[in-house]
């Protein structure tokens, strides 16, 4: 059988060098699909390779992601004894993105497994591909090259990574090579329906509520190829929800017919969290996020900024604009 990645061998021997280590495996804040279900994969095979891993994680797991930590738990840095690990990171576009506290605490990190184009490539052993459509294919690919044993949990775990970087399989960087590793995972005991249940079938009221306070918000530029959405926090107390609840609404603005970019911006009492998404890998919004201090992917990408909101909206718009502009000058050269 053909391998999935050339770079299997190398990253199982750097698996293998870990053996009777103690390990962390650290993932980013406000923790998604790809990031919870690439920290309970790798721990678990970690651990079946006699390494002594803990997954960890400096905000709580979303409540419709629990169920995939089965037999995995993900600890809370200040439930970590002692100081004296290696730390690998996955789905982490830079260092930072773990949180502060841990960087203080955990400076140097031995392994850095990503798929961010904007990945700064902070380890000593670096695996970012920035061509797969999540980390979890990523892991998926190497274990399956390696003959790592990948259970249900397991596979449930990776299935889940790249059922939800992917938009349920209608992002662009889905291709046949995701199809096919979700058959291998499937094979091992994955459940795309159990999966998909866990994540879409499990709504709350006030997420309901949310989602219509941020679509009443739709701001539209550029001729309409522009939607911007706003959640302020009263938006959080008036509807009993959280910031999880409002993970991926930003696709309900690039939905829209004629929108090219949808942008939501999460605003915590002068604390901005953007999101951009683009339909086209043209689009480049990891450039555009990077223009306040972010990054991502060519498709989705984020920011944080401390401004307030309708002072920040212009420069916003302003940035938006003059990406556009170079976007356009490009396609037309």
């Amino acid at each position: 059988m053909t391998h999935f990645l050339s770079e299997s061998e190398s990253f199982s021997k750097v698996l293998q060098s870990l053996k009777n280590k103690s390990v962390l495996v650290l993932g980013h804040r406000r923790p998604d699909g790809d990031c919870i279900g690439s920290q309970v994969a790798l721990t678990r095979v970690l651990n079946q390779e006699g390494v002594l891993a803990q997954a960890v994680n400096a905000d709580p797991v979303p409540r419709t992601l629990q169920k995939f930590l089965r037999d995995t738990s993900i600890l809370r840095p200040d439930e970590v004894t002692g100081d004296d690990y290696l730390i690998i990171t996955v789905d982490c576009a830079d260092h930072k993105r773990v949180g502060i506290d841990l960087i203080d605490r955990f400076p140097k990190v031995f392994l850095n497994v990503d798929h961010h184009v904007s990945n700064t490539r902070f380890a000593e052993n670096n695996f970012v591909l920035s061509e797969a459509s999540a980390t979890a294919e990523i892991l998926a690919k190497f274990f399956f090259d390696s003959g790592y044993l990948v259970n249900k949990n397991t596979a449930d775990a990776l299935y889940l990574g790249i059922c939800t970087d992917t938009g349920q399989f209608c992002y662009s960087a889905t291709n046949a090579s995701v199809f096919e590793v979700c058959r291998r995972l499937c094979e091992a005991g994955g459940s795309p329906s159990e999966v998909a249940h866990e994540l879409y079938e499990r709504e709350k009221p006030g997420r309901i509520q949310l989602l219509q306070k941020f679509l009443a918000s739709f701001r539209m530029e550029f001729d309409q190829r522009v939607c911007i959405g706003i959640i302020h926090d009263e938006f959080y107390q008036e509807t009993g929800t959280k910031s999880e609840d409002a993970e991926n609404f930003v696709d309900y603005a690039r939905s829209m017919e004629g929108v090219e970019i949808g942008v939501l911006i999460e605003d915590r009492n002068g604390i901005l969290k953007g999101s951009f998404r683009a339909k086209e890998k043209t689009y480049r919004v990891d450039l555009l996020a990077k223009e306040f201090s972010g990054g991502g992917h060519a498709c989705a990408a984020g920011f944080n900024v401390e401004i307030p909101f309708e002072e920040f909206y212009p420069t916003l718009v302003q940035a938006i604009g003059n990406h556009l502009k170079v976007i356009q000058s490009r396609c037309s050269l």
